[in-house]
C-alpha cells in the first residue's frame, strides 16, 4: 500500500451514507487504497453527520438519497456553509437530481456504480490533490474555501450568469436584465470564455452551475 509523508495532512473526509453494507464497503476501500486521505467519520444518517465533533471535514461525500426528510440542498449548502466541500453519489441518473445538488453548491454528482477508484481520483481533483503515480510530498491540499481566481466580470455579465445559473432561461435573462436577446446570450457566452480562459471549463451549463456554486454566486 502507498505510504503519505506524515509532514503532509491529509485530506479529512467523511461519508454520509444509509446502506451501511455500502457505507462499511467504501470505508474499507477508502482506507486501504486511499492513504492521501483520512476517513475521520462515516455516518448513517443526517445527524449523525452534523452532531459529530469531527465535522466539519475537509470533504464529504453524501449519498443523494437518504430515508431522512432531508432535502439535497439543505445537506449540502450546510456542510458548505461549515467550510466542507461536497461530492454527492447517487443512483439515479435523471439530470434533474444532478442540476439540483450542483445548484446547491456541490462540487460534483456521482453515479455510485462508477469504482472507488475513480470516485477518489475526482475527490483528489476537488481538493487540488494530484492522482495517483505521483510522489505524495509533492502537494499539499488547497486550504479550505481556496479556488482558483474568479474570472473579473462587468457588471452585466454577471447580472446574466446569477440568472442564468438559477434556472432563468436566455429569454428570461434578457427579459429580467431589460435587454435583448442577444446582448443576454453574448453577456452568457463571456462569462464561459472567461472561466475557459482561467482554466475552469464552464462549456456545458452543468460546468456553469458549478463555477457558481464555487465562487460563492449561489446562496
Amino acid at each position: 500500500m502507498t505510504t503519505v509523508d506524515a509532514s503532509v495532512r491529509r485530506v479529512r473526509l467523511a461519508i454520509l451514507d444509509d446502506h451501511e453494507l455500502l457505507l462499511d464497503s467504501m470505508s474499507s476501500w477508502i482506507d486501504a487504497n486511499a492513504p492521501d486521505f483520512e476517513l475521520v467519520l462515516s455516518a448513517a444518517t443526517w445527524l449523525d453527520l452534523v452532531h459529530s465533533n469531527k465535522f466539519p471535514t475537509d470533504l464529504v461525500l453524501i449519498d443523494f438519497q437518504l430515508r431522512e426528510p432531508v432535502s439535497i440542498e439543505a445537506r449540502v449548502r450546510t456542510c458548505r456553509a461549515a467550510g466542507a466541500k461536497v461530492i454527492v453519489l447517487s443512483s439515479l441518473d435523471p439530470l434533474q437530481a444532478r442540476d439540483r445538488a450542483l445548484a446547491a453548491g456541490a462540487a460534483e454528482y456521482l453515479p455510485k456504480t462508477l469504482p472507488m477508484r475513480e470516485v477518489m481520483n475526482v475527490a483528489r481533483a476537488v481538493m487540488g490533490v494530484p492522482r495517483g503515480g505521483q510522489d505524495p510530498k509533492d502537494w499539499r491540499p488547497l486550504p479550505s474555501g481556496a479556488l482558483p481566481p474568479k474570472p473579473k466580470l462587468s457588471h452585466g455579465e454577471l447580472t446574466a450568469f446569477k440568472l442564468y445559473v438559477t434556472g432563468a432561461s436566455t429569454t428570461e435573462v434578457a427579459r429580467q436584465m431589460d435587454v435583448k436577446y442577444e446582448t443576454a446570450k453574448t453577456f452568457i457566452r463571456r462569462v464561459r470564455e472567461k472561466y475557459a480562459k482561467a482554466n475552469r471549463p464552464a462549456s456545458k451549463k452543468a460546468e456553469l452551475i458549478r463555477r457558481a456554486a464555487e465562487d460563492g454566486y449561489l446562496q
